[in-house]
Parts: structure tokens; C-alpha cells; sequence
């Protein structure tokens, strides 16, 4: 995500940081570099002419010039400025109704259906309430079924009515959901063209019976420029609440993130992270320019720490580390807690500085992981409990045991004790264990 663009953002800044004074001279190159970053991340024209514009005032200003560290004063207005062009702040999901409505619209294509399953997992998971699924896509062949899968998979009702009226459909799930105690109504409606004049009114005429809270357009973010034309032409017709940005987690160049507030006012809501179903972020400006620039977002890895970990667990294995009875039973459960978290490379980018440190390129394949996984389950219980009595013997029946080389399960083994002698040095340090 934006790891090109933030690449050539942070060379950019860092030059400045070298600088002991900012002048027009030595601002020249480095506001050349950030313009020619943002063009080729496929940002509008118009819209990096006026960030360079109001960064290169901003850094030449009386307050920059009296800084003692004007290159980290530079940086702090590079990052408000980007903040500012994502949206300022992160825009606020209305979900007032009873039930709440929220209308998901799209160009066919864009992911739209798959989305609304996300949607409807985020709001389980964070506002612990009913969601209804709405199968409005009756022209799609196969469109009803693909929803009724997803909700198979999510364990969430899927209401539909075969290939009527998606104005009737929609009002008699909103009835059927009031019947039923249902906290929100989700309607996925079928993928269309912002020229197709028909079934444009069809929206319009299904905003108008349902007033749904929210009208959420779902745009595939690596469309380039074409999609502020798209949401140009939705938003003339039906009253667009906020976009729904999908395959940021794809070789995305996010011109069209950068771009879309500054040129139509609609706010982007949520962020598609990975192809599986829990893959939904909400959008938060502030720490996505903090990521663009290599400041890490160790707000969100929390976050994710706290959905993914088991609380009661994690406490026992640091009560157990504490008392140094820290084993490879230990090991395995705290590794199985790491697995909820996604891929081990996608977490380490959330950290800070982690492009100096070399983290962005680390490729951990989960095929190593599960090597690690059969390796300490070919073992007895009281081999995992005391890994010291494993020598040579036990080494050949449990590498048989799990099909691989004697020489990985030594590589596990010296791993295994190199990381309980730094977790003792952490402790004894006084430094916060990562769990």
C-alpha cells in the first residue's frame, strides 16, 4: 500500500532533515521530487500543484526559519498536508437508525458484493449487533448466490426474493428486519454504469423509498484517475455518503486516496486491507500520512492485538516467561495467537522506522510457519515442556514425525533458545514485553 509513493516521499523528506536552514534554493530539488512522487503515484494534477504550493509556503514561512530542527518542523508539515489531503480527519459512520440502513453502490467488477460481507463482519465484530445481508443484484446471473455463500461463510442472514423488484426487496427486508431485531440492513445492489441512465434511477428510487444512513460507493483503487470521474457520476445521481476504497493492499499506486477528497468532498470510510473477510479497515487519515511517510502506525497494530489476541492466554505465557518457564508449548500457543494477526510482513510495516531497520522486505511464506507448527506438534508433551532432553534420537524421530530434515529441526531448536535468551535480556532490562 503507497510503498512506492511513500518511498520517494521519505527520500524526499530526508533530505531536508539534513538542512540546518530552509531557503528557496535548497527547497527547490526537494519539492521537485515530491511533485514528480505524487504525478507518478497517479495523483491529479490540480491537486499536487496545490499541496506543493501550500507546503513549500508553509516551510519558507517566519515559524520554520526561527526552528531550531526546521527539517523535522519540514516533515510535520509534509505530513499535515498529506493528512489534510486524505481527508483531515476520519469521517463519521452513521449507523443512527433502527434498523440503519446502509446502501452499497458500485460499478460492476469493483468488489462491491464481496464488500458488503466485509461491512457486515466489521460491524459485528466492533458494534457487537445484528447485521441483515439484502440481495438486490437481480440481473448479475449468480450475483443472489455469491451473497448467500458470504453469508453462509459469516453465519449473517442473507434476505432475498429471487429476481423481483430490488424498490420492493429492499423496503421488505427493512420490514422483515424490524420484525426480527435486526440492528442493520445491508443492500447490495447490482453493479451498474454512472451512465446507465435506467438503472441509475433505479438507485435513486431505492435512496428515496429506503433513506438509507449511509450510501457507500465501492471504487477498485487501482482504476487511476478514472475514479473521480465514477464518483463524480454517482454522486450527481444519488447522495454519496462516503467510498469504499478496495485492493489497497494490492500494487496500488493510491493516487486515487490522495485525490479523491480534494475533488469531490466525499469522504473515504472504509479500506479494503486483504481478500478475506475480516480485510476491512476504517479509514483514518492521520495515521495513513504517518504510514506514507515511514512513521509506522502502531495505533492500528494495537488494535489489531486486541481483536485478534486472547487476552487470558497472552497473560499466562508473560506470567510464564516471568518465571522463566518459558517453553516450546509456550512457543507454539504464542505463535498461533501471532497467526490471527495476517501475515507477519504486513504487521512489521506498521511499525516505525521499519524501512530503516529493513522490515519492508521481509517475505515470511506460510509454509515456513507451518514447518515450525509440525515440528513442536511431532513432539511429546514433556519434550515441548523440556526441550533440553532432545538430542540426537528424539531429533530423528520427530524430524520423521512431521516429514522434514533433522537440520530444521535443529534450526528450530537454536531459534528457539536465541529468542528466550532476548526475551530474558528484555526482561531484565526492564523492557515491555510484546505481549
Amino acid at each position: 500500500m503507497f510503498e512506492s509513493l511513500g518511498d520517494r516521499l521519505q527520500n524526499a523528506v530526508h533530505k531536508m532533515k539534513g538542512y540546518g536552514k530552509i531557503t528557496e534554493d535548497n527547497i527547490k530539488d526537494v519539492m521537485r521530487e515530491i511533485r514528480l512522487a505524487l504525478l507518478e503515484a497517479d495523483v491529479n494534477y490540480k491537486v499536487v500543484k496545490e499541496f506543493t504550493e501550500t507546503v513549500k509556503e508553509k516551510a519558507l514561512g517566519e515559524e520554520v526559519q526561527k526552528s531550531i530542527k526546521p527539517g523535522d518542523l519540514f516533515v510535520k508539515i509534509v505530513k499535515d498536508e498529506l493528512t489534510n489531503l486524505l481527508g483531515g480527519e476520519e469521517a463519521p459512520f452513521n449507523i443512527s437508525g433502527n434498523p440503519a440502513i446502509l446502501m452499497l453502490v458500485g460499478l460492476q467488477g469493483s468488489g462491491k458484493t464481496t464488500t458488503i460481507g466485509k461491512l457486515a463482519n466489521y460491524l459485528r465484530k466492533h458494534h457487537k449487533k445484528k447485521p441483515l445481508l439484502v440481495a438486490c443484484d437481480v440481473y448479475r446471473p449468480a450475483a443472489i448466490d455469491q451473497l448467500k455463500q458470504l453469508g453462509k461463510q459469516l453465519n449473517i442472514e442473507v434476505y432475498e426474493e429471487g429476481k423481483k423488484d430490488p424498490v420492493e426487496i429492499s423496503q421488505n427486508a427493512i420490514s422483515y428486519a424490524k420484525e426480527n431485531g435486526y440492528d442493520y440492513v445491508l443492500i447490495d445492489t447490482a453493479g451498474r454504469l454512472q451512465i446507465d441512465e435506467e438503472l441509475m434511477q433505479e438507485l435513486e428510487n431505492i435512496e428515496e423509498k429506503v433513506s438509507p444512513q449511509e450510501v457507500l460507493l465501492v471504487i477498485d483503487s487501482m482504476m487511476g484517475q478514472d475514479a473521480i470521474h465514477v464518483i463524480t457520476g454517482f454522486h450527481e445521481r444519488v447522495k454519496l455518503t462516503g467510498v469504499i476504497l478496495t485492493k489497497l493492499d494490492g500494487d496500488t499506486r493510491g493516487g486515487v486516496a490522495l485525490s479523491v477528497r480534494h475533488l469531490t468532498n466525499v469522504p473515504i470510510k472504509f479500506i479494503g486491507t486483504s481478500e478475506k473477510l475480516d480485510g476491512l479497515s476504517s479509514f483514518d487519515p492521520e495515521r495513513m500520512a504517518g504510514r506514507i511517510l515511514g512513521m509506522g502506525d502502531i495505533i492500528s497494530l494495537v488494535e489489531q492485538a486486541q481483536e485478534a489476541i486472547d487476552e487470558k492466554e497472552a497473560e499466562k505465557t508473560a506470567k510464564r516467561l516471568e518465571q522463566g518457564k518459558f517453553d516450546l508449548e509456550d512457543f507454539l500457543s504464542a505463535m498461533n495467537q501471532m497467526k490471527k494477526l495476517g501475515p507477519l510482513e504486513n504487521l512489521l510495516k506498521l511499525l516505525p522506522g521499519a524501512k530503516k531497520m529493513g522490515l519492508t522486505n521481509i517475505q515470511i511464506p506460510e509454509k515456513q510457519m507451518a514447518h515450525v507448527e509440525a515440528i513442536v506438534l511431532s513432539m511429546t508433551p514433556r519434550e515441548r515442556r523440556h526441550p533440553e532432553i532432545i538430542k540426537a534420537s528424539r531429533k530423528t524421530r520427530i524430524a520423521k514425525g512431521c516429514g522434514l530434515s533433522v537440520q530444521e529441526v535443529n534450526k528450530l531448536l537454536n531459534q528457539f533458545e536465541q529468542m528466550k535468551k532476548m526475551m530474558k535480556q528484555m526482561k531484565n532490562g526492564n523492557m515491555k514485553l510484546p505481549f
